[in-house]
């Protein structure tokens, strides 16, 4: 079946709309009419041969009052789907009444097995069913859908010699025309195909990126992939033929199994519909969906493992009703977003406003880590990803958790304008519990936002693609793990921070500066008595003689009444002021997977307020019990080009211009000519 062929039939549906339903819908819904009926005429289509059989199974079931049916009658359609009612939609087109072909064509639409009509639900396609048949259309709907000239069907169209007059159409035909059918609707709404759609070519690196790097290590056996926001499904296809196609090149024999969530009803119905169509009755068990079924907070799989997933979440979108159903952010204990840390309690739970990164926390909770290539992930972010989240709070603690597990391959930072909907910034961040010898401890972030080709027209926002070459240019740069312009290497430690807060003494007038003041008197000195750089520190606490001093913990030397004593000071919170000190301050980490011991915290932070803190405020000190962990990835930083400065001639050649311009506007106006 050549493509010219696909597109042929492909044009031919997509002018059915067009046909029969210009004035009974807007444009943007005639998706809402094409797409399930494409599903339907096909599955009608591969179900012809076996129709007697089916009939005739249910009628003896039912005989035998045989309860659960769906085995049996799947064998007899030998399909993973089949329809027990009396009709095909041949039957249906010779219907001359419109009542009698509204009521016939709902009981052919409940004869469906029970995974098609959760496809039919969610396409809500009975609720146009009075709509096209007030209007007259569903009879020329289904006729159009008939037409002889097109061959809908796997089996070929014979001539009266029993020559081929239209060959028969293969699941993978069907799959990319019904592929092509609902990238031409998304293209058309293009505001809202970003949510549902990421571009084949985005798609088509991730698959590389996840398959690529341990090609040569695939075995013979069965594999399983994952996507817990799977859209229309494009990821989990793309990645399952990336990966047939690399064990078919190294003489493998691998079967593949497909598992996604989906919450979104019309895309979910898209994904299965897909999977049958394509023939993959067992994946399409294995998609689960629908408005109920949020991947936070209800997810499909638990417990289960996974080798290889792939996603692109809903970014910026709040997650609040799933953070309520799942007891708050005080009430969550679900083992995926609370996590053992070397020895703490890690809450892995973001604000409720963005919950991109949730998405990828569900995915490392699925990893396999008792197989020889672990499991590995690529999921593609946005910018936020990268930073959100203070010292301690959720997003920073989700980068903390992976850098410090040595989960994080590489960043790599996509064209501008990828996108349907958006032409924002956007990461495909690479996984595995797996790291070969030679990226241990290190993380690689690659710049590839020039790698692109120009598209002729704009769809939508996305205005460029990422060609073969482009994405093999990736590809390369990733497995040479080589320092280059567009590839920078960090040891993981390099995007660890302490976050400290240093504290400097309240200084009032008019105090003794020989007593400590309780509580109640200081608060009571802070509405009186005015602050001063110059006036006397006050004293909270004054320790018993012996104690040893120690200035940066906060324990000041001073004299009382003649003798040295130990104080503590009140701080002062209006200079209070906080320092984001790297964990490259201790010379250790710069070693790739070398983490700071509690006494490299101390001494690489003592040194850094020595250095960068005292000589501008000697009175300063900091608590330790206030020093947070923090992990930001400021992916610009590494990749910034400060433009060219001009020389100074250039720019004293300027300024006499405009000098000369301005003397005779002056003039003008002073002269009053």
């Amino acid at each position: 079946m050549e493509n010219g062929q696909l597109t042929w039939i492909t044009n031919f549906i997509w002018g059915i709309a067009d046909d029969v339903l210009r004035d009974l819908y807007v444009r943007g819904k005639y998706r809402d009419v094409i797409l399930p009926m494409t599903v339907i005429r096909r599955l009608d289509a591969v179900l012809e041969p076996s129709k007697q059989a089916v009939l005739e199974m249910k009628a003896s079931l039912d005989k035998a009052g045989i309860t659960h049916q769906d085995a049996a009658l799947r064998r007899a359609a030998g399909q993973a789907f089949y329809n027990t009612s009396p009709f095909t939609l041949r039957d249906l087109k010779a219907r001359a009444s419109r009542q009698q072909l509204e009521a016939d064509f709902r009981a052919y639409l409940d004869g469906f097995s029970p995974n098609v009509q959760e496809i039919i639900d969610n396409f809500e396609f009975r609720n146009q069913v009075p709509r096209l048949a007030k209007a007259d259309a569903l009879g020329t709907l289904i006729e159009k859908f008939l037409d002889p000239s097109i061959n809908l069907s796997p089996y070929p169209v014979l001539n009266s010699d029993g020559t081929v007059r239209l060959p028969g159409l293969d699941n993978h035909a069907m799959g990319t025309i019904f592929e092509e059918l609902v990238r031409r609707f998304n293209e058309e709404n293009n505001e809202e195909a970003g949510e549902h759609w990421t571009p084949r070519d985005a798609v088509r690196l991730m698959a590389h990126l996840v398959f690529e790097p341990i090609a040569d290590r695939i075995e013979s056996g069965t594999y399983l992939l994952y996507d817990g926001a799977c859209g229309t499904g494009g990821m989990l296809t793309v990645a399952e033929e990336t990966l047939l196609q690399l064990a078919k090149e190294r003489g493998k024999q691998v079967s593949v199994h497909l598992f996604g969530q989906e919450i979104n009803a019309e895309t979910y119905a898209i994904c299965k519909a897909d999977l049958l169509i394509k023939g993959e009755g067992d994946a399409a068990d294995n998609i689960v969906g629908g408005p109920e079924h949020s991947t936070l907070s209800n997810d499909a799989f638990p417990g289960r493992e996974f080798d290889f997933m792939l996603s692109n979440p809903p970014y910026g979108k709040s997650w609040k009703s799933d953070l309520e159903r799942m007891g708050g952010k005080a009430g969550i204990k679900d083992p995926r977003f609370v996590v053992q840390h070397r020895g703490e309690e890690l809450s892995l739970i973001t604000r409720s406003s963005d919950g991109q990164m949730m998405f990828l926390v569900n995915m490392l909770s699925k990893m396999k880590h008792d197989t020889p290539l672990g499991s590995r992930i690529a999921e593609v972010h946005n910018g936020s990803s990268l930073f959100t989240g203070d010292a301690g709070q959720g997003e920073s603690n989700i980068r903390r958790w992976i850098i410090e597990n040595d989960w994080l391959e590489a960043i790599v930072a996509l064209p501008l304008n990828m996108f349907y909907n958006t032409g924002i910034a956007t990461y495909v961040w690479v996984l595995t519990n797996r790291k070969p010898g030679h990226r241990k401890g290190r993380v690689q972030l690659i710049d590839a936002t020039q790698w692109y080709k120009p598209l002729r027209k704009n769809l939508g926002k996305k205005n460029c693609e990422l060609s073969e070459e482009d994405i093999r240019r990736v590809l390369d740069t990733f497995l040479k793990l080589e320092e280059t312009e567009q590839s920078k290497i960090f040891p993981n430690a390099a995007f660890g921070y302490w976050k400290v807060t240093v504290e400097r003494p309240l200084r009032l007038k008019g105090i003794d500066p020989e007593r400590a003041y309780t509580a109640k008197e200081i608060k009571a000195l802070r509405e009186t008595a005015e602050r001063a750089e110059d006036a006397p520190p006050v004293i909270k606490k004054i320790h018993k003689p012996g104690t040893e001093p120690d200035p940066l913990h906060g324990l000041f030397e001073v004299v009382i009444g003649g003798k040295p004593r130990v104080v503590e000071y009140e701080p002062d919170t209006e200079l209070r002021d906080s320092e984001q000190i790297s964990f490259l301050e201790c010379p250790a980490c710069h070693q790739p997977g070398y983490l700071p011991s509690p006494e490299d915290q101390r001494t690489a932070i003592e040194a850094f307020l020595r250095r960068e803190v005292l000589p501008y405020v000697p009175d300063a000190w900091y608590d330790p019990a206030s020093v947070k962990v923090g992990y930001e990835i400021n992916f610009n930083r590494y990749f910034y080009k400060p433009k060219a400065l001009r020389s100074l001639e250039e720019i004293r050649t300027d300024l006499l211009k405009l000098q000369e311009a301005s003397k005779g506007l002056l003039q003008g106006i002073i002269g009053g000519e």
